[in-house]
């Protein structure tokens, strides 16, 4: 695995190496030992699928609250996404500043977003499958939201405003500059 750091130090890229030949592939795609030779030392919990059936959905940005806060490790089962972290520390020299990828199934590269961080991710094209494994359970009580085209956080989405396909939450998330100060930093 090749794990590389992002402009926001505590988001990584983790890369599997594939293992190929005419068959197709072979990687390993979670090793925990590895990751936490690399600072990722996490008891993932659960393991989240879903499955867009369009190109231009756009899931996000979500969070967890603490004390149910979640770390995600994201990768794309099928087709590809943009996916973005945005941090919401408080504090934090990169408070408001986000991360944006390209992941998809032909790479099989994951991203790694830490606790403290919005993520949502834009489908890239049709019947996309992703995968995110996560360090706590799913909290309705604590599930909150970032306006996903919040002008102040500058993401340069794949998508026009007008033809991204988004749930009735995600279209009702507050601006970051609305949001109380979930998390600080340090």
């Amino acid at each position: 695995m090749q794990i590389v750091s992002t402009e926001i130090a505590d988001v990584q890229i983790i890369t599997p190496v594939r293992f190929g030949d005419a068959r197709g592939f072979f990687a390993e795609i979670f090793r925990e030992d590895v990751l936490a030779q690399h600072g990722i030392d996490i008891r993932f919990v659960q393991e989240n699928h879903s499955y867009s059936a369009a190109k231009g959905v756009l899931r996000g940005l979500h969070f967890q609250a603490p004390p149910m806060a979640q770390a995600k490790l994201v990768r794309v089962a099928a087709g590809a996404i943009l996916d973005v972290a945005v941090d919401i520390r408080v504090g934090s020299s990169t408070f408001g500043r986000h991360i944006a990828v390209r992941l998809d199934a032909e790479t099989g590269n994951q991203l790694f977003v830490p606790e403290g961080f919005a993520h949502g991710f834009c489908t890239l094209v049709a019947d996309t499958q992703v995968l995110y494994k996560v360090n706590r359970y799913y909290s309705a009580e604590h599930d909150r939201g970032i306006a996903w085209n919040d002008p102040a956080l500058a993401i340069d989405w794949p998508v026009a405003e007008a033809a991204a396909v988004l749930s009735d939450k995600d279209r009702r998330h507050p601006l970051l500059a609305a949001l109380p100060s979930h998390f600080r930093y340090g």
